[in-house]
């Protein structure tokens, strides 16, 4: 335990520094943080199940000297962040102008403040946020008007997106059931602050869904990035990999074993830093399809063991890690060391089946109630949409739009049967 703690501790401080504050108990340290941008707070926050936590984020802004911007709390987002909040708490923002935000929530809540940030500020150069989605688009129009954001600290509340640490911001149109994303250094919080015991009253499903969610995030960032990014991706994934798989399974069992709820924590904040050194890829851009059937952790966490079958003749050097991490805590079936190619990826594939079997997540896409062979077909065609093309760039088997019904359909059917044998390698 404590070689895992103090690398994932280690990591995490090295990238942050003093602009994360992480760990047990630290929660009355956001009044001083807030401070410092002056004397107004937009709180956004949970009143109702979550009214203690709000309760003591407002006495430690009070304590400070911070008041609240409008004199109340703005109630928080959605899950999945629906664009209608984030045009709701844009509102908010226009008409209180805090001198800073304190968005506490999960990843949904901070995601949401993110763009309605992106609004508020951006509004005079375009009002619509289909207009920032994708790499980069923030900065620029930002740059072009000479404005800034308004500063923002993260609290986050659930061991889940990382959403608190990162530049990206998953916004949900829930007609089309949809989810696009804004992915740009400029919207990364001004601080952030995560309180893991705060986690300790995190439904199962939610602690299931931020454990995949840590996996997703580190294992595909090391199955995407090369060269320099390569080595960092890997000490990442093998701490953040390392403390899901050992700790999930005990705090399912235990939800208030806190040395187990605070390994999922920092499992979960290595993902986001995974994320910051490289882009995730088939899994995240399958998850986008799946919002109104499935937690994204767990829609990520269905499709990793499929997708990396589809990636393992590019990626032995990853699929060997993650199945020295399974091995090591009996997931794996003897013999696998000898494999190579396909047969090694099937082989860790199943292994990564049968952890999410023994923390009672679901294994293929069948599992979700209300899964539809229209998932497939809405699936595939976000994957053809420009907004969502560097998802594809960034699969170790790169694909474009015309390749996207040849390979990536037969991925989505074997995850919907959880038969890996009809999945297509690229040559």
């Amino acid at each position: 335990m404590d070689r895992l703690f103090d690398e994932s501790r280690t990591l995490l401080t090295e990238w942050k520094g003093d602009r994360y504050i992480f760990g047990r108990g630290v929660l009355g340290r956001i009044g001083p943080i807030a401070a410092a941008y002056g004397e107004t707070a937009l709180v956004v926050c949970n009143t109702t199940y979550m009214k203690p936590l709000a309760d003591a984020v407002v006495a430690s802004l009070s304590a400070a000297g911070v008041s609240l911007a409008g004199g109340r709390i703005a109630p928080d987002a959605g899950p999945n962040a629906p664009r209608a909040d984030v045009y709701r708490l844009q509102g908010y923002l226009l008409h209180h102008k805090p001198d800073c935000i304190v968005a506490v929530g999960g990843g949904s809540t901070i995601d949401a403040v993110k763009a309605a940030n992106v609004l508020a500020t951006l509004g005079r150069k375009s009002c619509e946020i289909d207009s920032y989605f994708g790499t980069g688009l923030v900065g620029a129009a930002l740059g072009e008007i000479g404005a800034a954001l308004i500063p923002m600290i993260a609290v986050q509340t659930s061991a889940s997106s990382g959403a608190h640490l990162t530049k990206y911001s998953n916004i949900t149109d829930p007609v089309a059931g949809q989810k696009k994303l804004i992915v740009d250094e400029a919207i990364v919080p001004s601080r952030a602050l995560f309180d893991y015991d705060v986690t300790v009253s995190m439904p199962r499903a939610v602690t299931i869904d931020g454990a995949l969610d840590a996996i997703a995030h580190s294992f595909e960032v090391f199955c995407s990035v090369s060269g320099s990014a390569l080595d960092k991706a890997e000490r990442i994934a093998r701490a953040s990999v390392e403390l899901a798989v050992e700790y999930a399974i005990r705090v399912i069992a235990d939800p208030a074993d806190m040395e187990a709820r605070e390994a999922i924590g920092m499992a979960t904040d290595l993902g986001g830093y995974a994320i910051m050194v490289g882009g995730t890829s088939g899994a995240h851009l399958t998850s986008f399809s799946l919002v109104d059937v499935a937690g994204h952790g767990t829609a990520c966490g269905v499709m990793n063991p499929y997708y990396l079958v589809f990636f393992a003749p590019r990626i032995e050097r990853q699929a060997r890690v993650m199945g020295e991490i399974l091995s090591q805590y009996g997931y794996m079936a003897a013999g696998w060391e000898a494999l190579a190619g396909r047969a090694l990826g099937e082989a860790v594939a199943r292994g990564m089946v049968a952890f999410a079997k023994a923390i009672g997540a679901p294994t293929k896409l069948t599992d979700f109630p209300g899964f539809t062979q229209a998932h497939i077909a809405k699936a595939l065609a976000a994957a053809k949409d420009p907004q969502l093309e560097m998802k594809l760039k960034n699969m170790p088997v790169p694909l474009t739009a015309a390749l996207v019904d040849e390979y990536m359909e037969p991925i989505l059917r074997a995850a919907a049967s959880g038969d890996f044998s009809g999945i297509r390698n690229l040559s």
